[in-house]
């Protein structure tokens, strides 16, 4: 099959495109780096020519409430009108766990949004819903650092490897239109504010991790299960531990 990846020189759409390609379909690479731009349409027609399958794994390049709401309002409009014209027959967008848990975030609500327009479209669809990427990790904990101090809030955190992401959006990309939704996960379910004491720890960082009730997550509080899946959820079989053992950015 010829499948375009939106976003696919991204971290999740390289591999994605790498693992399809390796099984014997036409992975096709589109971004702006590649002269296909879903925000002002360019590029799109010409890449989805005889496309049967796209995947959207692309992210706005902006978490702020607004521009992120834009993007994927735009984006996904931009690229389903292609679609509809093309005749693409599935539709499969990367999405993330918890979105209509936590709706005040600015991030969440855009994500929401986007899967709305792509329910209402027409065309035959599947959202793969994941956990946070280990990849991610390192990024989360900045982003919860005030001075030497990372504020984690106690509730429930199951994160996944990128590549277990990219097999798991692969295996429903080339199968027949959910109409729904799937999720994915890591094997492991842990407590937030001990699994970044954990990571701090075997990064040899010297920052200290404060549980705190209140604290954020990009903006808003998470609850106790906001951020992990329901049961039924489909789980990687790689470690956060092995993982970051084997990965300088997990150090």
């Amino acid at each position: 099959m010829k499948i375009v990846v939106i976003g696919g020189t991204g971290l999740i759409g390289s591999k994605l495109v790498a693992k399809l390609g390796e099984h014997g379909h036409e992975a096709v690479a589109a971004s702006p780096n590649t002269g296909v731009d879903t925000l002002t349409g360019e590029g799109l027609a010409e890449v989805l020519a005889g496309a049967q399958v796209v995947v959207d794994v692309s992210n706005s390049p902006s978490f702020e409430a607004k521009a992120v709401l834009e993007f994927f309002e735009t984006s996904t409009s931009n690229l389903l009108a292609a679609e509809a014209a093309a005749g693409v027959g599935h539709h499969v967008a990367l999405s993330v766990v918890g979105t209509e848990r936590m709706p005040d975030n600015g991030y969440f609500r855009a994500k929401i949004a986007q899967e709305e327009l792509i329910q209402k479209s027409g065309i035959p669809y599947s959202l793969v819903h994941a956990t946070q990427f280990f990849e991610f990790v390192k990024a989360i904990a900045d982003t919860a650092t005030e001075g030497d101090t990372v504020r984690m809030a106690p509730v429930r955190f199951q994160p996944i490897a990128g590549d277990e992401v990219a097999q798991a959006v692969g295996r429903v990309a080339v199968g027949a239109p959910l109409n729904g939704r799937t999720e994915v996960a890591g094997p492991d379910q842990f407590q937030m504010d001990d699994f970044f004491r954990d990571a701090l720890a075997g990064w040899g960082d010297s920052r200290k991790v404060v549980t705190d009730p209140d604290a954020q997550y990009f903006g808003s509080t998470p609850g106790e299960r906001t951020l992990v899946p329901d049961d039924g959820a489909t789980l990687g079989t790689i470690h956060y531990r092995d993982w970051a053992a084997q990965n300088a950015t997990g150090k």
